[in-house]
């Protein structure tokens, strides 16, 4: 038996394994848990869709597609964008269809970093952006948000951060976990720095069709900002997509060439049956996402008001599907309170700690539950609260 651990990638071993897993795979053995931790729609894809999928199976379109994916979905990709950003996007030079949007983040990544180039990450943050820096050969710089801000991002402590050492900062809006969205005057406050500044945007955008108080701003509709950044987005959360793993990413053909590039070493092309899919929901799926969009509306709604009467206070989520609520009255540690709520009442929720540390305090729940699921959680949560007062 050889020893193995030396021959493992230094990089890889020093990375920690998705905190979120964790709590999955307790949650996975034990009955009778309502699981508030999974970051996926509750709604079964549109059978139209599927319909379009299972159809391209029965014609045989079984082959690889181009790499840079269907030329048809890549012009209902740029037509969608054009009505949602206001941006045009060449469909065979400025989109690459991807295997979902973490692969486009991955790309994204590896296009632009140099060894030691630094990446600012907005915490509480999606577990995978410091890690893919990481492994792309970069130093992931975290800004620590604030709850009394409803954890925005702040322009001066954005100019703080930056050293002559940054090349890129990851955006996300509505953003995982905490369903902050930051508006066009918020956006142009950010641009203004990061034109000053010559930087890149990897703007996560794959929550954009679930916001619910006011009208989504893309940042790339920013004066100027187009050419600077790479838009990340997919099909995952508001067509009720996960499982099909398929997103894209936009960005100016120098960019988009990189990118290629790798993709082409790495993965060849997107599954082609999920393409098909993908082209009938920009056509047809737009009806479906509004649905989903007032059911997530009425639920968060609900919740989030729940959670604040039962003591957990939490700011009322512009976008995406997740509440944020501080646990700090509790005198528990998020991890404690996860660990202990789950043991005690089978509520699966995450720690905010995995996140970053500005996520220590709080929980992520995921309001894409039933309202019956959503209402019982709630008696539980408000159960294990009052036993720690």
């Amino acid at each position: 038996m050889i020893e193995t651990s030396h021959y493992l990638s230094s990089s890889v071993k020093d990375l920690k394994p998705s905190g979120i897993r964790k709590f999955f795979d307790l949650a996975a053995g034990m009955e009778g848990v309502i699981s508030l931790g999974v970051g996926e729609p509750d709604f079964v894809t549109s059978w139209n869709i599927r319909e379009a999928c299972i159809l391209s199976l029965e014609q045989g379109y079984t082959s690889y597609t181009a790499n840079a994916g269907l030329l048809e979905l890549r012009r209902e990709i740029s037509a969608y964008l054009q009505e949602t950003t206001t941006v045009q996007y060449d469909p065979e030079t400025e989109l690459l269809v991807t295997v979902g949007a973490s692969q486009a983040l991955d790309l994204a990544l590896r296009a632009i970093i140099n060894p030691g180039d630094e990446v600012i990450v907005i915490e509480p943050s999606f577990v995978s952006y410091a890690a893919l820096v990481s492994l792309a050969g970069g130093v992931p710089v975290p800004i620590h948000t604030k709850g009394e801000m409803e954890f925005k991002l702040q322009p001066d402590e954005l100019e703080e951060a930056i050293t002559n050492k940054t090349k890129a900062i990851i955006l996300c809006s509505p953003n995982n976990p905490t369903g902050t969205l930051l508006n066009k005057e918020e956006l142009t406050k950010i641009a203004s720095i990061i034109e000053k500044y010559d930087l890149l945007v990897i703007s996560d955008e794959i929550y954009a069709e679930l916001t619910y108080d006011e009208a989504y701003s893309s940042f790339v509709s920013i004066e100027g900002m187009a050419d600077r950044t790479l838009l990340i987005s997919g099909f995952s959360k508001g067509f009720a997509m996960t499982g099909w793993r398929l997103g894209y990413v936009a960005a100016r053909p120098e960019f988009l060439s990189a990118m290629l590039k790798i993709h082409q070493y790495s993965m060849m092309c997107a599954p082609t049956m999920a393409q098909y899919a993908a082209i009938e929901a920009m056509k047809n799926g737009k009806e479906d996402v509004l649905h989903m969009k007032k059911s997530y509306k009425q639920r968060r709604n609900l919740f989030v008001s729940a959670l604040n009467d039962i003591g957990l206070t939490c700011h009322v989520p512009g976008g995406a599907f997740y509440a944020f609520p501080s646990i700090q009255s509790t005198n528990l540690t998020s991890e404690e309170f996860a660990e202990q709520l789950l043991k005690e009442e089978k509520v699966a929720v995450v720690p905010g700690s995995v996140f970053g540390e500005s996520g220590e305090g709080y929980v992520r729940c995921s309001y894409a539950s039933s309202l019956d699921q959503l209402q019982e959680a709630l008696k539980r949560m408000q159960r294990f609260v009052q036993s720690r007062s």
